[in-house]
């Protein structure tokens, strides 16, 4: 493969794995506290329409990006209401916010399909940085928002791994009775961190409809919300695992791009196929794996009652 091609599909593998990459730190965080959420897709898709009509309707991406933010926060906020104080089954809540979200996002967004943005998001390329051979084309001449994806997972390995918020965090996850006798707030833990979570969901989804594609279409995230929740499962609950991740599956998706372009004689179904079968394979390994070594937080999708404690 000639150099050029290459450097251009890692590029395309940073770009693509972006949306999500948020998603999936979102998720982490959230279940670091012991917050299931399956809710993710109807997260994203909130946040995409959202986004999408803010910036169509003002001219203004950061406006997009701010309602995004705020949308996929109040759907994490609903799922935190009905698991932490309602106590409610995390499962059937985070599908439910999924149906929810991807009827609400086709409702919304009904009337802006085709709808074209005249002012693209722009690229930010990093002066100095962008010049460096192979490292500057695929990690320097992007937007804004992929560099702070790439400084979110930094900070948040910081944070739960040196702080002690992140060890609050990891206690309300692993043993929110220990964590709550010591005096740790674990209904405030884990309110923030699964709002938290809904943001970041809510912004790789308006990443996706304003700068990756930028446009709207129903469903447009098109399951990219569940590989997010399985990239953390592939991560073991590390967020410098989930960079790697997020970029290996938006490597398959960038690849599956080139090769239609390229004019390869496979069917597209089957390469629209490659990121799920590469889902199911990432899922298989990591469970035998998870049998070996400590991987999920001991209280994830367990509701706490300090009373009962």
């Amino acid at each position: 493969m000639d150099l050029s091609i290459f450097i251009a599909l890692l590029a395309a593998t940073v770009v693509a794995g972006t949306p999500i990459l948020f998603a999936a730190i979102g998720e982490l965080l959230t279940e670091r506290s012991g917050i299931l959420n399956l809710g993710v897709e109807g997260m994203m898709l909130v946040g995409a329409v959202l986004g999408f009509i803010f910036t169509i309707n003002t001219g203004n991406h950061w406006y997009g990006f701010a309602a995004a933010l705020v949308g996929g926060g109040m759907m994490g906020a609903i799922h935190a209401f009905i698991t932490i104080t309602l106590r409610g089954n995390q499962v059937v809540s985070g599908l439910a916010l999924t149906i929810f979200g991807s009827g609400v996002s086709g409702f919304m967004g009904k009337a802006y399909q085709g709808v074209p943005i005249v002012d693209p998001f722009k690229h930010a390329p990093v002066p100095l940085l962008k010049d460096i051979p192979v490292l500057g084309p695929v990690l320097f001449r992007h937007d804004v928002l992929v560099y702070l994806s790439i400084v979110l997972v930094i900070l948040m390995w910081y944070v739960l791994y040196r702080t002690s918020w992140g060890l609050s965090i990891r206690s309300a996850g692993e043993n929110p009775a220990a964590a709550d006798a010591v005096g740790i707030n674990v209904a405030r833990v884990r309110y923030i961190c699964t709002i938290m979570g809904g943001v970041l969901a809510g912004l790789g989804g308006a990443y996706l409809s304003l700068a990756y594609a930028p446009s709207w279409q129903e469903d447009m995230t098109a399951g990219r919300g569940w590989i997010a929740v399985a990239l953390v499962i592939f991560a073991l609950w590390n967020p410098l695992r989930g960079l790697v991740g997020a970029y290996l599956f938006g490597g398959v998706e960038a690849m599956t791009f080139r090769m239609q372009a390229a004019g390869i004689k496979i069917s597209p179904f089957f390469l629209s196929m490659l990121p799920y079968i590469l889902t199911i394979l990432v899922l298989t390994i990591v469970t035998i794996r998870l049998r070996q070594e400590a991987g999920a937080p001991a209280a994830l999708g367990v509701p706490y009652d300090r009373e009962e404690r």
